[in-house]
């Protein structure tokens, strides 16, 4: 069988997303995988024989919509700047309504701490991610580009701790990406290099 993902193969994945985003990863198997996409588990091995290959599938579905998604934001970065780079990562990335990534991240974080393909996956999304934002506050003038670059980086992620449909504090998400980004709009002003 080939590795290439088919679209069948990617109703699976989309189906497993689906489970650790609303349901918890602790509620997926392969059992009710199967379920969730209407075929016998039988079927589902003559797609992902083991665990293990259903793991770094999805772990190479969620790669390429991050790419997508990375290579969206270092274009952005290069033709805008930093304020518009984190508009970009606050309010507009694309791996968000494909992976409903508020949901889908928590839950990845605590996969990650039992499978070593998803701490891997995690490790390289959040690294791009890093890069991108440290040249932008490098560009911007940062005398700390990487450390503003992970202290930003943290406030995004640690955000769908608490903000995510169904937390107590929801309704404040939009608020909280405004003030994150108020916080870029004061330290780096548009088009002008900062001492900061």
């Amino acid at each position: 069988m080939s590795t290439a993902l088919t679209e069948r193969r990617r109703e699976i994945l989309q189906a497993a997303i689906e489970i650790i985003a609303s349901e918890g990863y602790a509620n997926l198997s392969m059992r009710g995988l199967a379920r969730a996409s209407g075929m016998k588990l039988g079927a589902l091995q003559y797609h992902f024989r083991t665990w293990e290959d259903l793991l770094h599938a999805l772990a190479d579905l969620i790669s390429e919509e991050y790419e997508r998604s990375f290579d969206l934001l270092a274009e952005n970065s290069r033709s805008h700047g930093l304020r518009e780079t984190a508009r970009f990562l606050l309010y507009d990335t694309p791996a968000d309504d494909t992976l409903q990534a508020y949901r889908l991240f928590p839950q990845l974080w605590a996969m990650a701490q039992v499978e070593p393909v998803v701490r891997s996956l995690l490790d390289d999304i959040y690294r791009r991610y890093l890069d991108i934002l440290e040249e932008g506050f490098a560009d911007a003038g940062s005398h700390a580009p990487r450390a503003e670059a992970l202290a930003l980086l943290s406030m995004v992620e640690g955000s769908a701790l608490f903000l995510d449909r169904g937390r107590r504090w929801a309704r404040d998400a939009k608020a909280v990406r405004d003030a994150v980004y108020g916080i870029i709009c004061a330290n780096y002003p548009e088009g002008e290099k900062t001492d900061a």
